[in-house]
């Protein structure tokens, strides 16, 4: 995955189409009452901030699994969107999924295969 419109010593042999994913989350009651009480002082709130990067992460994983299943082996111009629905938090992950070649010389792309990637970096603490 990209956010560059295309991947430097590949060359796009075809478009598949967009591909995304979405999740919709909420803050269990203790979460929320805690960055409550951290939003009157200013600052990060750590709650908010692991939702993000939990959301981020799924989204993620979701986008590429759709494109995996589509038979790309990579996504280029991949942004994320987020927003929200009352107290709900939206996040959304899109690209265009694409299959991809090395041009002469570039090491070879490696097959789409759909394992699981490593679990999202924690964020920092504050």
């Amino acid at each position: 995955m990209v956010t560059t419109n295309d991947v430097p010593g590949y060359r796009v042999t075809q478009v598949l189409g967009e591909v995304m994913g979405l999740t919709v989350r909420s803050t269990n009651f203790g979460q929320g009452f805690t960055a409550g009480f951290r939003a009157l002082g200013g600052g990060e709130i750590p709650e908010f901030t692991q939702l993000m990067y939990e959301s981020r992460y799924e989204v993620m994983n979701r986008m590429w699994a759709e494109a995996v299943q589509r038979g790309a082996n990579a996504v280029i111009a991949m942004r994320f969107d987020s927003g929200s629905l009352g107290s709900f938090s939206e996040m959304c992950a899109y690209g265009t999924a694409v299959v991809i070649q090395p041009v002469d010389g570039a090491m070879p792309a490696q097959p789409a295969a759909p394992a699981q990637p490593a679990a999202p970096p924690a964020p920092p603490v504050a």
